[in-house]
């Protein structure tokens, strides 16, 4: 009897182990603030290529307050515009959005994209 392994989508656990796996890369918590803030950067150059944060639904444009887990990440202007047809994927919060998206990180995006 085989058995069916549910693919939940990416979480934020998921990704800082796929980045700090991945790419040579560190991970900061920057402002006080917001202790559920993290930005991953490039360890050559200490460019940014990722920002972890939970932030109220409302920002990403869905109902409700409650806080969801989500990440900014670098994208070029054609990719972004075709991920943000798809469901999970947003324009950027508090980033530059020809250069940025959001991805929820609620399970909602399949690990591979």
């Amino acid at each position: 009897m085989s058995e069916m392994i549910e693919n939940t989508g990416m979480d934020r656990k998921k990704l800082e182990t796929f980045i700090l796996e991945t790419y040579p890369a560190s991970a900061d918590r920057l402002w006080l603030q917001y202790p559920n803030y993290e930005v991953f950067r490039h360890s050559s150059n200490q460019k940014w290529l990722a920002v972890v944060m939970d932030l109220p639904k409302s920002k990403l444009g869905l109902q409700g307050e409650e806080r969801i887990d989500a990440v900014n990440l670098k994208c070029g202007p054609i990719l972004a515009g075709s991920l943000l047809m798809e469901n999970g994927f947003f324009p950027a919060y508090h980033m530059r959005k020809d250069s940025w998206i959001t991805v929820a990180l609620d399970g909602s995006v399949a690990d591979d994209k």
